[in-house]
């Protein structure tokens, strides 16, 4: 068995980078309704860590969970997929 965990991942659309190496992702999932069976979107914003400020909205990011680097941002930016048109 190994010690090494594999950090959790998302991927979603920035929708702000007004502030100083921090931008804010929107990650919409697709979830089934139990009972109606009904796909539903599910929508989450997380603030992520942009050390480089090089996110612009509209980018499509990857996110991976790290330490807690300030009261609401727990997530760093791992690579830009697609960039805003």
């Amino acid at each position: 068995m190994s010690d090494h965990k594999t950090r959790k991942t998302r991927q979603g659309a920035v929708i702000s980078n007004k502030m100083d190496k921090s931008v804010v992702i929107l990650v919409e999932r697709k979830v089934r309704h139990k009972l109606y069976g009904k796909y539903i979107r599910r929508r989450v914003k997380y603030m992520a860590h942009d050390e480089n400020n090089q996110c612009n909205i509209g980018d499509t990011v990857l996110i991976e969970e790290c330490r807690p680097l300030s009261k609401k941002k727990r997530w760093r930016v791992r690579t830009i997929v697609e960039r805003a048109v």
